[in-house]
């Protein structure tokens, strides 16, 4: 049977619009390697971002110890940065030129809101 890794860290990355949440979760393994194993869309409202920590809460290992990252998108990133700085939650607000600058490096092909929170948690770990 194989032996289980330790998880060093878990992030939630999350790509935010006008309407919606868009949340990928990845953690980073003993061996250094990265696994997107999670992945859900939450409305954009106090309501959806209760109900996103909730599902992160239950997707985790250490939901203590889950960082949020994610990028400064006008205004809209305004209301989770709020709620979760609230909450003593541990978070990242990311410039978005840093963002896809970093997807670039990814060679990600076709650039669509479940591939951009995935960067996101990628660059976050």
């Amino acid at each position: 049977m194989k032996q289980l890794e330790k998880v060093l860290k878990e992030v939630a990355g999350i790509d935010v619009a006008q309407k919606e949440l868009v949340v990928s979760l990845g953690r980073l393994l003993e061996s250094l390697s990265i696994e997107i194993f999670a992945y859900k869309v939450f409305v954009n409202s106090d309501k959806g971002i209760q109900s996103m920590i909730e599902w992160v809460s239950s997707c985790c290992e250490n939901a203590a110890q889950m960082r949020y990252v994610m990028e400064a998108t006008g205004v809209y990133h305004e209301r989770l940065a709020y709620a979760l700085e609230s909450m003593n939650i541990d978070l990242s607000v990311i410039l978005p030129n840093k963002i896809s600058n970093y997807a670039r490096s990814l060679d990600i092909k076709t650039v669509t809101d479940k591939t951009a929170s995935q960067a996101i948690a990628q660059f976050g770990l």
